[in-house]
């Protein structure tokens, strides 16, 4: 699988057997700051490399990924059966994975300006992936809006004229849909309770961050709508604001309306708040020291999320469970105490001892033995669902 961030490109090598799931994962990889100082990192079953590369972009860092695996001995042209890459705008389009052709390259082409800094990547990759390995190895793009397709249209749509909305393909299209996908399965095998009698608040919290509500396994609301710019606050994207802000600060600073959404998305969020970092790890070091700047990008991250989660359990008439996951979800218990704190009234209480215990990549559940909900912390694998959604889609083509 390739997963495109707007500086770095992940990849896994997968080993499926004949129902889809994944046996063995014998690689898994990274090119980082893809540009002038780009670096792949690596580790699989018999080596590892960790050295500077040539990658000025998307396209390039492909194929330094595909020669060091061929270098490597794990794979040749005619050993990869078919490549998943996370798109993660599919527009109007695309509500499932999709094998590429050229007409569907021009469709992710026409949804880049929903999501510049994600689609752009993904496509110079699948150029890339295209001409190294040939016509014969099938590329399947994996849609991160695909999950919340399902949302009914009273939570998908905005207020506005609906024939303007409809010329413009605008609709909340959410985003994150393979990590929530990821949670919700997850929790299920964790649990042992069938995803269709459950109802779900999903918390993906990392760099990027969005909530979903999931009833019978299907997405019915979630965070993000027509770009991931709505919502929560993330690590330099700013969430909800007031839909007039561009136009005021453009205005007010003589600036261009799309220089503000610049901003929003780069250099808002935790690093805008705090004006020293992105990464959640030395805001609350920072915080504890008495930086006051801090604190505040602390709380009001930590604030935004409970108004979500407290939202979602109204729009599934209760929950079963709140579920964490992302590298902010997954590693911060300080950030997961807070929360959940206060929503006892919705029957939600933390264990303090379970919570500072599941971190570093380990899932449990948090919960006390009191609380009503299930509170739990799982490992998001968005590699896997890409996967099983690759053997599906092959299968029905043959």
């Amino acid at each position: 699988m390739v997963n495109c961030g707007s500086s770095s490109l992940k990849f896994d090598l997968m080993v499926l057997d004949d129902t889809g799931l994944v046996v063995t994962r014998p690689v898994r990889g990274e090119v980082e700051r893809i540009g002038a100082d780009a670096t792949l990192h690596a580790a699989g079953t018999s080596s590892t490399v960790d050295r500077r590369v040539e990658a000025v972009d998307h396209g390039h860092a492909v194929r330094v990924a595909l020669e060091w695996l061929r270098e490597a001995g794990y794979s040749t042209a005619a050993g990869i059966d078919a490549v998943a890459h996370r798109v993660v705008h599919g527009g109007a389009r695309f509500v499932d994975a999709t094998v590429v052709d050229d007409d569907v390259l021009q469709a992710i082409d026409a949804a880049t300006a929903l999501a510049p800094l994600h689609n752009r990547p993904a496509l110079a990759a699948l150029h890339a992936s295209r001409a190294v390995l040939g016509p014969g190895v099938p590329m399947v793009a994996v849609f991160d809006t695909a999950f919340h397709a399902t949302m009914p249209l009273h939570s998908s749509q905005y207020a506005i004229d609906p024939e303007l909305a409809q010329r413009h393909d605008i609709r909340r299209y959410g985003f994150h849909g393979l990590a929530h996908r990821s949670m919700t399965e997850r929790v299920a095998a964790l649990s042992g309770v069938d995803t269709q009698g459950s109802r779900l608040v999903t918390l993906q919290l990392g760099n990027g961050c969005s909530a979903a509500a999931v009833h019978g396994g299907r997405s019915v609301d979630t965070s993000m709508g027509l770009t991931p710019l709505e919502g929560l606050v993330m690590g330099t994207r700013s969430g909800d604001v007031d839909p007039s802000l561009p136009a005021y600060l453009a205005a007010s600073e003589h600036v261009s309306v799309a220089e503000v959404d610049d901003w929003l998305n780069t250099r808002s969020g935790l690093l805008g708040l705090s004006g020293r970092s992105r990464d959640m790890r030395d805001l609350l070091t920072a915080a504890a020291d008495g930086d006051t700047r801090s604190a505040l990008a602390v709380d009001l991250f930590c604030y935004r999320a409970r108004k979500v989660v407290g939202a979602y359990m109204a729009v599934l008439g209760g929950a079963d469970a709140v579920v964490f996951g992302g590298g902010i979800g997954e590693h911060e218990p300080e950030v997961r105490r807070r929360v959940l704190d206060g929503m006892e009234w919705a029957g939600v209480a933390i264990d303090a001892l379970r919570n500072a215990a599941t971190t570093g990549g380990r899932e449990a559940r948090i919960d006390a033995d009191s609380s009503e909900l299930a509170v739990w912390v799982v490992h998001v694998d968005e590699a896997s669902v890409a996967a099983r959604d690759v053997a599906r889609v092959l299968a029905a083509t043959r």
